[in-house]
């Protein structure tokens, strides 16, 4: 599991108090349909990563497609990383 992964699980657990084993979260469970993130979940969830990975999320990129699951969400980082020189 790469880095931004694991980061991003560890924002679930404590800070969207998803309750599942770290290790049986999966990089491509839906946050919404598996993990029961809701609205505001979602809002939450973007602050963070923002927070944690020193990034700025665009509106334009706040979307389904790339906030669906770890995968989607780690893609996105990356991009975001690679426009700012940043390393996850």
């Amino acid at each position: 599991m790469n880095s931004i992964e694991n980061r991003l699980k560890d924002i679930l657990i404590i800070d969207l108090f998803i309750e599942l084993e770290k290790n049986k979260i999966l990089a491509a469970h839906s946050f919404r349909n598996d993990l029961g993130i809701d609205s505001i979940g979602f809002v939450e969830l973007k602050s963070q990563v923002e927070k944690q990975f020193s990034i700025v999320i665009h509106d334009d990129d706040f979307t389904p497609d790339n906030f669906s699951t770890i995968s989607s969400l780690t893609e996105l980082i990356n991009r975001y990383g690679k426009a700012n020189g940043v390393r996850g």
